[in-house]
């Protein structure tokens, strides 16, 4: 039965006591308990959307298992390439930026004579890659620091308990796993060997000073320049302060 708390609690021996909140908590206690302990227990399903009597949370792993999130950084795994070999060009980017210190990389270099030959166009490809597990603190820095997306943590699974500590060493046969992938910009896809193109590559975009050194030339050619003292004829030019500099922009 509920009572009236008085507005001094030194002239209450009930409040004093304390006796009543102490009944009300092991009263909520005792109803939780046997709810939950003689009530069914919905599985699989979140807990504000539960409509039966037990409320318990706890997961009974492993029969039971919380399905990860979309975007959850899981187990490493290298990704292939279509003839089955890894993406990556070896370029340490990955061991660099890595706080934990956790990857090794061991670069090697096609032979001219290898049955691989049309290979030799990324130049480098690793001969070791390992990554110590224990030591991996699950960043995602190395698969951002990838430049050519051989790295990918997107297997959705945790690391699986081993009995020594060599077993949660992965070395390039349990690390490459998954679907190839394939990209436009992968230069195995633009020319079969290393031998220089026929054509030459142009890219989108108009580098810093591209296009300077002919706008300079008419001037040297004519024996002046703005602000620079030029000797007609010649090629060089003297760098000084005066006058107004042409600056050549980016162009997305």
């Amino acid at each position: 039965m509920a009572y009236k708390a008085t507005q001094d609690p030194r002239t209450d021996i009930r409040e004093r006591s304390f006796l009543p909140e102490l009944i009300k908590g092991l009263a909520i206690t005792t109803r939780h308990f046997l709810r939950n302990l003689f009530g069914t227990r919905e599985v699989g399903v979140p807990f504000e959307d539960r409509k039966g009597t037990s409320l318990v949370t706890t997961v009974q792993y492993p029969e039971e298992k919380v399905p990860y999130p979309p975007g959850y950084r899981g187990l490493h795994r290298l990704v292939p390439r279509e003839d089955g070999k890894p993406r990556c060009v070896a370029c340490y980017m990955c061991a660099t930026i890595c706080p934990a210190q956790c990857i090794y990389i061991e670069a090697g270099e096609y032979e001219v004579d290898a049955a691989e030959g049309e290979s030799r166009v990324i130049e480098k490809f690793p001969t070791q890659f390992v990554i110590d597990e224990l030591r991996c603190i699950v960043c995602g820095l190395c698969v951002d620091a990838c430049p050519k997306d051989a790295i990918r943590m997107d297997t959705y699974t945790h690391t699986p308990p081993e009995y020594n500590r060599q077993g949660f060493v992965y070395d390039i046969p349990k690390l490459l796993k998954g679907p190839a992938v394939s990209h436009p910009s992968d230069p195995w896809n633009k020319r079969p060997g290393s031998e220089q193109p026929a054509h030459v590559h142009k890219e989108a975009h108009t580098r810093v000073g591209e296009g300077h050194e002919a706008h300079h030339g008419h001037e040297l050619a004519a024996g002046h320049s703005h602000g620079d003292h030029v000797t007609p004829g010649t090629r060089s030019t003297v760098v000084s302060n005066e006058g107004p500099v042409p600056v050549t922009k980016f162009l997305k």
